[in-house]
Formats: C-alpha cells, structure tokens, sequence
C-alpha cells in the first residue's frame, strides 16, 4: 500500500502553516505526518505546527525544489519508517519554491511503491495581490499555481465582493478549481481524500523557477529585547522586506512569548506562550536579492541587543 502525499505550496506569507494547521485539526481520522521546508536555518513553521500532526520534520537552509532534494527523500524514508507509519504525509514547501521540483523529486522511482503524489494545493494570499496586483506577473507566483491542482484563496475576510471578483478573474486563466476558504472552508474531501494518482497525470515539464532571487538572514538574541527598538529597526529594513517571522520576547512584557509575521507591509504579534526561562528571540528575514541588505539588516538587530540588554541587565 502506497502512502499519498499532498504537497502545500504558495508564495511567501501565503498562510501555508495556518492551512495546514487548520487541515490537521479537522475531523480526518488519519495518523498524518508533516514535513516543512523553511528558506532558513531556522525553522520557524514546524515549531508552528507541533503538536498538530502525529510526525512534524523540519528541513532547513534551503529549498526542497532544488538544493534540499536529496535530503527530501531521506526524511520521507524516514516517516515511512516510523511505526506505526502515516496514513498520509503533508508536505509544505517554502514560499521561494516551485513545486515543479518537489513533484519530481516524490516521483522518483527510489520511492515507487511507497508513496504517491496526491495532489498540489496552492494558497493564495488575497491581500497580497490586492496590495501588489504587479504579483500576478511574477514567475515563481505563476509556477507555483500552473503547478497546483486546487486553488486556496486565502485572506479575503472583509474584502469588498468586487476585489475578490477581480481576483477569480485574474486566476481563471488556469483553469482550476478555485475555493474561498474564509468563506467556504477547506475542502478536506479533496486535499484529505484521493484527488488521483499523480502517475497517471500528464506533468509538464516547464523550466524550473529557482530560489536564486530571494537572500535570507536569520538573526537570535540570547534575551529580550526592547519593542520600541525593533519596531524602529523593523522600520528602517521593511522597504527591501517581502517576509519576516519567528519568535520575540520583549522587555515591555516579560513573561510571554509573542510570535511576530510580516507579510509585505502587514504585521502580526501575538502572544503565543509563557516564556518561563526561554528568553530568546528568533527570527527569519526573506528579501529580494539586490533589494534587501542582509548585512544592513543584521547590523540593525544589533542594535536590539543593546537595547534589550540595556533594559535587563540580568541579559548581559
């Protein structure tokens, strides 16, 4: 018996965790394992969605479309091996990758016989689009979809109904079966069932969309930090910014442990946890190349060290 796979893909800031999240947590009666591909060394997504699925691994410093495919195919030797084994494996990919690449690498014939590729579902950030309509031309955008077999659209609570019109307009172009989650909820039929068997698919072979164009920075504080500062810092490197996320703890309020997302110019900061004796900051940058300054950005956290520490000494 061959496992199937469904791989969960989507452009940067999408809500891929959150879909995945909210599918494991849905009435499937399935033992499912996840595995999660951050463009960073470190991995922000599956601590996300620990917990929800019975397996959650991690792979890092990369992307699964190209340069981590050999370690893709280990992990997924790895969660076959777990006993008792998943009844299905959920993949998500990074923002940066074309699926393309990851449909390849599960079709290898070093695992036929073992899993199956299910199906492609690709969330669409409607907000994204709305704020940046030039997105609709973007090539990893456009693969990421042309390589999908459902369309999530994501983010359109509150939206007016002739945006979100416009949006169906622009992707009706592909032909595919389009859902508005906020309004009509997942359709775990088709993303938990059996959408077919990818072998029995034409795939096209397209050129591959690389992750060449997007720098990542990954920045840690051994303490908290000061709010004040970061959101200064925050404000200085956002222009060249498309993505930020990851884990803060702030010496406005100690105690807990907020969990910051940056998607494009909207930004969340939630309490997630007490933090007890865990007071470091985590955090994951992704700009464009020749847009965003990773060292500029660097240099700038560094000043919510000093800051922080300056606040509570104990952190020296």
């Amino acid at each position: 018996m061959t496992t199937p796979i469904l791989l969960v893909t989507g452009f940067l800031g999408a809500g891929k965790s959150t879909v995945i999240n909210d599918l494991l947590h849905m009435d499937h009666n399935e033992r499912v394992a996840a595995i999660v591909n951050d463009f960073g060394a470190i991995n922000i997504d599956a601590e996300l969605l620990d917990g929800a699925a019975d397996v959650v691994i991690g792979l890092k410093n990369g992307c699964i479309c190209c340069s981590l495919q050999g370690d893709l195919l280990r992990t997924l030797k790895l969660v076959l091996d777990h006993s008792p084994a998943p009844d299905r494996i959920i993949v998500e990919a990074s923002g940066a990758a074309d699926p393309q690449g990851i449909v390849e690498a599960i079709m290898d014939p070093v695992l036929w016989g073992m899993v199956r590729m299910d199906a492609v579902a690709c969330v669409i950030d409607a907000e994204d689009i709305a704020t940046n309509p030039e997105r609709a031309q973007d090539p990893l955008w456009l693969a990421q979809i042309r390589n999908s077999d459902f369309l999530l659209l994501n983010k359109t609570e509150g939206a007016p109904a002739d945006l979100i019109a416009g949006i169906c307009a622009t992707l009706e172009f592909e032909r595919k079966p389009m859902f508005n989650i906020a309004r009509e909820g997942l359709p775990i039929d088709l993303l938990m069932g059996t959408a077919g068997n990818f072998s029995d698919r034409d795939v096209p072979k397209r050129p591959r969309v690389t992750s060449e164009r997007f720098v990542t920075v990954d920045w840690e504080s051994d303490g908290p930090i000061s709010s004040q500062t970061f959101q200064e810092v925050l404000s200085r490197i956002a222009p060249g910014l498309l993505r930020a996320k990851g884990y803060l703890s702030v010496t406005e309020r100690l105690g807990d442990v907020h969990l910051f997302q940056l998607v494009g110019r909207r930004a969340t900061f939630v309490p997630v946890r007490p933090c007890l004796v865990d007071t470091r900051c985590r955090l994951v940058l992704i700009g464009e190349r020749g847009v965003f300054d990773a060292q500029a950005a660097l240099n700038a956290f560094a000043e919510c060290d000093v800051a922080g520490r300056a606040r509570n000494p104990e952190c020296k």
